[in-house]
């Protein structure tokens, strides 16, 4: 494709991946871009800037036009999330023309829901579907403070959400303000939060006058202070230093699983005797949230996001438990890459074969399993005993696959999902032996 480039000199182009993105007319300013190229439509937050969607080599970009400063500081920022390991999208690329303009490319985060588009189908009172929303929107800030980033501009509109397992995560999308430090001050943390705290009030506050509730407006602002209670208590617990009986290894153990528990992976402990002789104090070195979905793919293969692999991981000890208990007397345990095997092979296969055709090509399979899940849990405590994996997928299956994006193939923000990639969640199994979960699909079920 060839385009007639406007005169004077040729802009900085910078890119991580070349193909097709090298014949866009990044001489010409965004805008003008020719509509026969595949732009979707999709929903943006409120921005200074304008911000295009295009597919470009199977992979749907977003394009943001920008002062050259402000996208050279912001690609560079979201590079160095990326590196870190931290939830923010991907950059694919910049361009800096010669007057002063320049275009961030970032790659779009799949199954990603904006807050606007996800909180307006859902009357957003207090519950369980707020507090993981706010969770999350905590959970991100203090995940970048560890990282000795300061947002600047922390709101609900500058993320990007994902639901994870039975939690939803959050993805920063907008680094125009951010800073990188080798580590933040108490006074820029509580600054960065002050911040956060306004503008979620300010969001909620919105959606509660699009819902045409009234009554929100007040509880928006009791909410967004929740989100400083949430951060500060997630930060806490990462600093803490508890004092543990001197020799009590089970305590260490206790206090170790909990930082687990919520996610995180112990790069270090330090057990430091104090004056006293018979007392220690634990200090612990935190890495980044991603505990469980290292195990699962240590296991299985599989790549998930956090909370989905603690869901599975629990479900995959259900099933060797399960196993152990009917297997014959005198026959050898199985081993745990073999059990892993065997639970992908026999339980998650299968099911993903069942629900592929119900939930159609847009949506996350894993999630999908993950929601079968909690199915399952919620039949099972009104039945008062355990219904059984079936059971769950068939009840699930007959109600419509219910989930917050399940009507995302008539949205117009979906529209196209289907048609960019096959599911990233699954490498090779850990030996190499193992098939892709759903190679093994009927063609129809197969995007």
């Amino acid at each position: 494709m060839s385009h007639e480039p406007t005169a004077g000199p040729p802009p900085l182009i910078r890119l991580r991946r070349a193909g097709a993105l090298l014949d866009l007319p990044w001489e010409v300013p965004l805008r003008d871009w020719p509509a026969s190229l595949a732009f979707q439509d999709r929903s943006v937050g409120p921005s200074r800037h304008l911000v295009r969607f295009l597919v470009v080599d199977g992979a749907l970009l977003a394009l943001k036009e920008e002062p050259a400063d402000v996208a050279e500081r912001e690609y560079e920022i979201l590079g160095h999330l990326e590196r870190a390991g931290l939830p923010a999208v991907s950059p694919v690329g910049i361009v800096r023309s010669a007057d002063g303009v320049g275009i961030v490319v970032t790659e779009y985060l799949r199954h990603s829901l904006q807050f606007r588009r996800l909180l307006l189908r859902f009357p957003l009172g207090p519950g369980a579907y707020r507090d993981r929303l706010l969770d999350a929107m905590a959970g991100l800030l203090v995940d970048l403070h560890r990282g000795g980033v300061y947002w600047g501009d922390c709101s609900l509109a500058n993320t990007l959400f994902r639901r994870d397992g039975d939690r939803i995560q959050a993805f920063l999308v907008d680094a125009e303000t951010s800073e990188v430090h080798q580590a933040l001050s108490d006074g820029q943390r509580e600054f960065d939060l002050e911040i956060l705290v306004e503008n979620v009030g300010f969001g909620l506050a919105d959606v509660a006058i699009a819902q045409n509730r009234p009554e929100g407006l007040d509880d928006a602002i009791e909410a967004a202070e929740s989100v400083r209670t949430r951060y500060k208590a997630i930060w806490e617990e990462l600093h803490l230093e508890p004092e543990l009986p001197a020799g009590d290894r089970h305590a260490i153990r206790r206090h170790l699983r909990r930082l687990n528990e919520l996610g995180f992976a112990v790069d270090e402990i330090e057990v430091i005797p104090t004056a006293e002789g018979s007392r220690v104090r634990l200090r612990v070195t935190t890495t980044n949230r991603d505990f469980h979905a290292h195990e699962l793919e240590r296991l299985t293969g599989i790549r998930a996001l956090e909370g989905q692999a603690r869901l599975l991981l629990n479900d995959l000890r259900e099933h060797v438990a399960w196993l152990e208990a009917t297997s014959a007397a005198g026959e050898t345990r199985l081993d745990e890459r073999t059990s892993a095997r065997r639970w992908r092979t026999d339980v998650l296969e299968p099911t993903l074969r069942r629900l592929r055709p119900v939930i159609g090509p847009a949506r996350d399979p894993l999630q999908a399993y993950c929601d079968v899940l909690e199915h399952k849990w919620l039949l099972s405590e009104r039945a008062g005993h355990d219904v059984g994996l079936d059971a769950a997928i068939a009840a699930y299956v007959a109600e419509g696959a219910p989930a917050p994006e399940a009507d995302a193939t008539s949205d117009p923000d979906a529209a196209g999902d289907s048609d960019l990639i096959a599911d990233p969640f699954v490498t090779s199994d850990p030996d190499g032996s193992a098939p892709r979960a759903g190679d093994d699909l009927p063609p129809a079920a197969v995007e």
